[in-house]
């Protein structure tokens, strides 16, 4: 495991050519998260930062890199012009982000100077005065419900300005191949995907047959193409052997009831997560490199076909931290210089509770651990040039990969540190 405190672009250009075998990492994603100043530095949509993965990355090698809904296309573009083949796109779907929506009727009367009557009291993130699950969430118990003022902000009342995320796309992209797929992954053992080693088990025969395709399988014969060509004719493609397992895909989701009721086979009360301990937590003993796990629901197919992981826990976020101090993070603000009165409308109850990891974005292990066995070869070397607080380094250490994590922030490098060194302690 080998962490660097650089610049990433620095780093990256003192490693050797086709030195790692995969890239997992969770760039900024360039909105000024909680006026964190290193989510607004344009640094993903740099060229150069993806010229220097290419030339650190074996041939057919792949690369997977998170990105917000709003500023995926400017990454996704920079990772093609750098060189890379983008594959696919990887989607994590999950039921509990917090609207961040500027109440338009709000900033109406603040506007005018006029001050809105207070007619109720509201209890943070939807529970009625259950302040355990509120400090658990990180949001203050009780806020104002206030009424319009003025006549103009009563015609705007209940607009806003933003839509609830709940999703977050993932490039997947490769380094192109030197010759045929065979012929690069004998040359330099990337250039695949570990398909049988991340698929979804089957919770029943009922489950196992529903999953296997019916009839005749063609597909385009320029299938892969950017974009794929028209009329180019079809061929015979080999069926999905689906006896181990359903086969990945590219949507993940988070367990949460809300998302697990978008599909329509779900049968009610009988959710159950195979497999973990809990929602939000993870059982490394799950997650070996090459071992069919127990991931999904007892729920006759719906999002069990689909591989599942919750939001880090709090758990999951600060194990192996105990001697840090708890530090707390910036409130949600509407614009970067963090001054009070930035706050935005609507969303002045957004806080967060003092943790050791103290970095806003941090990822579940499971989902890492899920994302380097899908694209690394065994025994190989996976680099992170976005660390934060090390998921994929912590993910890593599980799955019996070697690790290079690069972070500008010297703070992060030694939380990320403590976090590995945890993982290899628990996985021994």
């Amino acid at each position: 495991m080998r962490l660097i405190n650089n610049d990433c672009i620095a780093a990256m250009k003192e490693m050797e050519d086709n030195s790692v075998d995969s890239i997992v990492t969770d760039p900024p994603y360039e909105l000024g998260f909680m006026g964190k100043s290193w989510d607004a530095s344009g640094i993903a949509f740099k060229i150069e930062v993806w010229q220097q993965a290419l030339r650190v990355l074996k041939p057919g090698g792949h690369l997977i890199a998170f990105s917000g809904s709003r500023t995926y296309h400017r990454m996704a573009v920079a990772i093609e012009d750098a060189g890379f083949q983008i594959r696919d796109q990887i989607m994590w779907v999950y039921g509990s982000g917090f609207p961040k929506s500027l109440n338009i009727s709000k900033a109406i009367d603040k506007s005018a100077g006029a001050e809105r009557e207070v007619v109720g009291k509201g209890a943070g993130y939807g529970h009625q005065d259950d302040k355990e699950i509120d400090q658990k969430y990180g949001f203050k118990a009780d806020y104002n419900i206030t009424a319009p003022a003025t006549d103009a902000a009563k015609q705007w009342d209940g607009w806003g300005t933003t839509l609830k995320p709940a999703h977050e796309p993932m490039v997947l992209a490769r380094k192109p191949l030197e010759g045929t797929v065979a012929n690069n992954v004998l040359t330099y053992g990337t250039g695949g995907l570990n398909i049988d080693g991340s698929r979804v088990a089957h919770l029943s025969e009922a489950d196992r047959a529903s999953a296997t395709p019916q009839g005749k399988v063609t597909s385009n014969k320029l299938a892969g193409s950017a974009p794929d060509i028209e009329n180019a004719g079809r061929v015979d493609v080999e069926r999905p052997d689906t006896s181990l397992g359903r086969f990945p895909a590219n949507f993940i989701h988070d367990g949460s009831d809300e998302v697990v009721a978008l599909f329509p086979s779900n049968v009610k009360g009988e959710i159950g997560r195979a497999g973990r301990t809990s929602a939000g937590e993870y059982d490394a003993s799950n997650f070996k490199m090459g071992v069919v796990t127990e991931t999904g629901f007892k729920d006759n197919g719906s999002a069990a076909r689909f591989f599942y992981s919750a939001k880090a826990s709090r758990k999951d976020r600060n194990e192996g931290l105990d001697g840090f101090g708890v530090k707390k993070n910036s409130k949600m603000f509407r614009t970067a210089n963090n001054t009070s009165d930035t706050i935005s409308q609507g969303f002045e109850r957004f806080d967060t509770q003092p943790q050791a990891n103290n970095h806003p974005t941090v990822k579940p292990t499971s989902l890492m651990q899920y994302l380097v066995r899908l694209i690394t070869p065994g025994g190989g070397i996976v680099l992170d040039p976005f660390m934060g607080s090390g998921s994929t380094g912590k993910a890593c250490a599980y799955e019996g990969f070697d690790f290079i994590g690069i972070d500008q922030s010297a703070e992060y490098v030694e939380i990320a540190r403590a976090r590995i060194a945890f993982a290899q302690a628990d996985d021994e």
